[in-house]
């Protein structure tokens, strides 16, 4: 089991589906703000939705090719973050992430991303680590670059949105930059 302590207050911990209902809960709860930048909202209804997400999770992680963890905020689940792939030839880890709106501002998703990216650099041995978001993202773009990754450019049409493409802003970080901040 993967269950890593960031603070006094911050943890992750691998999801799993007993977690389910907690996490379907923070999505429906903030489904419209989650919307207007994450494309699964509109194939996430219900419970079963989000269990077969955590399934996929499972399978991911079990496979060494994920790390998927709810991210707890003094003890209560608020998101979820993680390496959605790792890409062990290449040696990067690819870090997504999203969090309840009524737990936005309180600077837990920049400690998250600066705990992932310590953790794949200084545990899992990595050499990079992406953050990909949307252009018109500015509060997710704000984490790489409070944590000072670079801007590496921008993917056209990298998603589809409901009923747009955005392009999406790619920030990277590697090992040997990171470990000398």
């Amino acid at each position: 089991m993967f269950i890593h302590k960031i603070n006094d207050d911050l943890s992750l911990k691998l999801i799993e589906l007993r977690d389910g209902e907690r996490v379907f809960e923070v999505t429906n709860n903030s489904r419209g703000y989650l919307r207007e930048w994450l494309p699964w909202l509109d194939m996430t209804t219900k419970l079963e939705d989000t269990i077969e997400f955590i399934k996929i999770c499972l399978n991911g992680f079990a496979q060494n090719k994920s790390l998927n963890a709810v991210i707890l905020f003094k003890g209560e689940i608020v998101g979820v973050a993680g390496y959605n792939n790792i890409n062990w030839s290449n040696k990067t880890a690819y870090i997504g992430y999203w969090l309840g709106e009524e737990f936005q501002g309180n600077g837990i998703m920049t400690e998250v991303a600066k705990s992932l990216t310590d953790y794949a650099f200084n545990e899992l041995n990595l050499n990079k680590v992406e953050i990909r978001a949307a252009i018109g993202n500015k509060k997710s773009r704000s984490i790489p670059e409070r944590l000072k990754f670079v801007n590496e450019g921008c993917i056209r049409q990298a998603e589809w949105l409901y009923d747009h493409y955005v392009d999406h802003a790619v920030y990277g970080i590697l090992a040997e930059e990171w470990n000398t901040k």
